[in-house]
């Protein structure tokens, strides 16, 4: 593999590995964040 091809995959492992990290770590440290999740058991779909 040439060098320019070494260089694109490390910044396409490396930029998913970051934006995964990121999105882990947001989800992890919101404030609140457990008041707004929803369990199937809590959502209404007005079926009945």
């Amino acid at each position: 593999m040439t060098a320019a091809g070494w260089i694109v995959f490390l910044v396409a492992v490396l930029g998913m590995t970051g934006l995964l990290v990121w999105c882990v770590f947001k989800v992890v440290s919101t404030p609140g964040s457990e008041d707004h999740l929803h369990s199937p058991a809590d959502i209404d779909t007005h079926d009945t």
